[in-house]
């Protein structure tokens, strides 16, 4: 199986140190007002009125491994030139607040999804820890626990509710920033947020009759970067499938075929990647049930 360096990428000099901060875990909450005017100078700041154009700065939520134990990445985190607004600990689960969530956390480096770039001022991160695959490109990645993604999901889902984040803007650190990240990683659980109601999946019986199509004519390269970019990757439109076109396959692959992710545009991903951006293509579990997921309209309407 072929595989291809990521980009390098900068990490934290302080990353083998074991430094122990005393940190208290913080109840999952919003950012309470501190109550009564503002003034300025001489001047009382009226909130008499509210415009009702307006919604959340936080359009993204971007969930990362950390690839180290707790101490290491609590250590990086509060002291080192990266941080997160939460990180969460393993055994037993346990959830930090690093960064509140009106300010901005650096976590996502130089990123894109969906035409927005530099998504460190719109959304929250959460570092999990997890040892990953330690930075072998090969693999394996390290399982994850079910009760440590249990914390994962009601983070996840309570941030959502409080900001409105579209499904489709839950996201990896590798859909954001393909070139040079694989987090959450292959062994990473997405189907259990799809079950959770938080991201949306591709129709499995649209995929299932997409690939019976394309199993005898998989499409050209050019078709796969203009799907992938439709999809909401950053992507060359070369027509060629260069080492940076396979790592963006990697990534879609990553979530949504883990058990396979060569980087090969074959006739599974073509199918999965048809139905993934064709308008009633996505599902989403509400309510006990499948629906039909449409992006940009608000949940419930």
């Amino acid at each position: 199986m072929r595989r291809f360096a990521l980009l390098p990428a900068r990490r934290s000099t302080t990353f083998g140190l074991r430094i122990l901060l005393p940190v208290i875990a913080l109840a999952v909450s919003g950012c309470a007002s501190t109550g009564g005017p503002q003034r300025v100078g001489l001047y009382t700041i009226s909130e008499q009125y509210a415009a009702q154009s307006q919604d959340s700065r936080v359009q993204f939520i971007v969930l990362h491994y950390t690839e180290t134990d707790f101490a290491k990445s609590l250590n990086i985190l509060t002291r080192g030139p990266v941080s997160s607004h939460y990180l969460i600990d393993a055994n037993p689960p346990r959830i930090y607040r690093l960064v509140p969530e009106d300010r901005r956390a650096w976590h996502a480096g130089k990123s894109f999804w969906q035409g927005q770039t530099g998504l460190n001022v719109s959304s929250i991160g959460i570092e999990i820890v997890n040892d990953g695959n330690r930075g072998n490109l090969e693999g394996p990645f390290a399982p994850w626990d079910p009760a440590h993604i249990e914390a994962v999901v009601a983070l996840v889902k309570d941030i959502a509710a409080r900001h409105g984040v579209q499904p489709h803007h839950i996201v990896g650190h590798s859909d954001i920033a393909p070139q040079r990240k694989q987090d959450p990683g292959a062994a990473f659980p997405w189907y259990r947020l799809v079950e959770a109601g938080l991201v949306p999946w591709p129709d499995a019986a649209q995929v299932a009759t997409a690939q019976t199509r394309y199993t005898g004519a998989v499409p050209t390269v050019a078709w796969f970067q203009e799907k992938l970019a439709a999809h909401g990757f950053e992507v060359p439109r070369n027509g060629e499938l260069d080492d940076a076109t396979r790592r963006v396959i990697v990534s879609f692959q990553m979530k949504y075929r883990p058990a396979s992710w060569d980087g090969e545009p074959d006739a599974e991903t073509a199918a999965l990647l048809d139905v993934a951006t064709t308008p009633g293509g996505l599902r989403l579990f509400r309510d006990g049930q499948w629906q039909v997921y449409q992006m940009n309209v608000p949940l419930g309407k």
